[in-house]
């Protein structure tokens, strides 16, 4: 798990300091301020890779530029006494401006020779951190996924001559997850539409005690809104130019829709459960193969979960994410189904940036202190990015959070309801002279009013009762 990060004269802000929870980590504040950017350098933390190009130091810091990372491990490896069985390391590196890459610190190669995570003759970091290292998974905002599994690690020639262990990332369009993801002619990921339908028929006929599509189903059924559960239906053929057969889901109100024609908001949890299934599945088998017993722990990074969901579902949609990634493996669906708060075989991470109110709204009943932390970047003097770490307070519904300190807002209505109202509450304590021109009287505020409030707007007795004061 990452358990924190920092970041200095990179990005928006000239420093970024987390100390991260071990569950759950929510991210939120304006636009363009770096929640985004902060899951990028995690992503790379975690995995020495990036999701595109390398993030970019600020112009002029370039000497003074660096990432750090503090990253918790537990051992799959039994390799004696040298190494505790459980720590921390720390990833630390500087921006090369002759290759535009990080590099990392020679002090964090040397600990690791010292420490014995890396045998001399292979001589590089990356080694160490795959077999310390677990899964971890980026959810973008646009569509995009991406996987890194250290147990998929495989050798390669650097520059230098080292032959190393590294796990190469897969990155995902929304078309190469469902269709199939292929590199130098190798199936890397046979696709959401190939594996439903081959998982469907291998459970139907029995073939497989180790298939997944009991899992899929119930991860479908975990994610999706109570009141419109998707469950898998039979399989059809649509196309004259298409042979495949395409997964179909059953909803209340319409049975055998295929997955090709379901709404955007459902085709992103149908991804979501599809991408989670496949990268455990994939990693319990990997990790079989190698030698090494499966992670116990996942890392995701989720942009903007509630992007082309329901309100009912944005509220719906982060707790049952963190119920679906405590349930991955066999023991913790056993526990899960006999204790739901029991379920801890399965230990994830979340880091999730959120512009929504009912997202935070719907954490009130979930939110650990002892394990979950909240995080804002707000803009300071129109000018300086910082990044602070919230107390967890509940505010009770989606206004409250609207108007909390979390996002800002005077008023959970209209900008034009918000300066009519400011304007009443000046006019009302007698501050004639912060009237804008257009509302410098009573009846012209009242107007205002009846313009852009609702009949039952809660403002109204207030305002009622005071224009009824300064008439008697």
């Amino acid at each position: 798990m990452l358990r924190a990060l920092h970041i200095k004269d990179v990005g928006p802000a000239a420093r970024f300091d987390l100390e991260l929870g071990e569950r759950l980590n929510v991210l939120t504040g304006d636009n363009g301020l770096g929640k985004s950017f902060v899951l990028e350098v995690a992503w790379w933390v975690l995995t020495g890779t990036w999701l595109d190009r390398p993030v970019l130091p600020r112009r002029g810091m370039e000497e003074s530029a660096a990432i750090a990372g503090e990253v918790g491990y537990k051992r799959k490896l039994n390799w004696g006494e040298r190494v505790p069985r459980e720590g921390t390391y720390t990833v630390e590196a500087r921006f090369n401006r002759i290759v535009q890459q990080w590099d990392l610190e020679p002090s964090m190669r040397q600990r690791l020779l010292r420490d014995g995570w890396v045998s001399a003759h292979r001589g590089i970091e990356m080694a160490a951190r795959l077999e310390l290292a677990v899964p971890v998974v980026y959810v973008g905002v646009n569509g995009a996924l991406s996987l890194w599994d250290p147990a998929r690690g495989q050798p390669r020639e650097e520059a230098h001559g080292h032959r190393i262990a590294s796990a190469q990332a897969y990155h995902f369009s929304q078309q190469e997850l469902w269709n199939g993801l292929e590199r130098n002619g190798k199936t890397l990921c046979n696709g959401l539409i190939h594996d439903w339908v081959t998982w469907q028929l291998e459970a139907e006929a029995g073939d497989d005690a180790e298939q997944p599509f009991d899992l899929l189903r119930r991860v479908l059924q975990l994610l999706s809104h109570p009141d419109e559960p998707m469950n898998p239906g039979k399989p059809v053929r649509l196309y004259l130019d298409d042979v495949r057969r395409i997964p179909t889901i059953d909803l209340p109100y319409a049975a055998g829709v295929p997955v090709v024609h379901a709404s955007a908001g459902m085709r992103q949890i149908l991804s979501l459960s599809y991408l989670l299934v496949w990268a455990w599945t994939e990693h319990v088998q990997a990790s079989r193969i190698i030698g090494w017993p499966p992670a116990d722990r996942m890392v995701i990074l989720v942009e903007e979960p509630e992007v082309h969901l329901h309100p009912k579902w944005q509220r719906h949609i982060v707790p049952a994410l963190l119920q679906v990634l405590s349930g991955l493996t066999p023991a913790a669906q056993e526990t899960q189904a006999s204790d739901p708060e029991q379920a801890s075989a399965m230990r994830p991470q979340v880091l999730v940036t959120t512009h929504a109110p009912l997202v935070l709204a719907s954490l009130e009943p979930h939110f650990d202190s002892a394990r979950d932390k909240l995080f804002t970047f707000e803009l300071k003097e129109g000018r300086n990015v910082e990044l602070e770490e919230r107390p967890w307070t509940r505010y009770g519904d989606a206004v409250g959070w609207l108007t909390s300190e979390v996002f800002d807002l005077q008023e959970a209505r209209s900008p034009e309801a918000e300066r009519a109202i400011a304007a009443a509450y000046d006019f009302m304590a007698g501050r004639h002279e912060r009237l804008p021109e257009h509302l410098k009287t009573g009846d012209a505020i009242h107007a205002e009013l009846q313009r852009v409030l609702a009949d039952q707007d809660p403002f109204w007795p207030q305002w009622l009762f005071a224009q009824t004061e300064r008439q008697t």
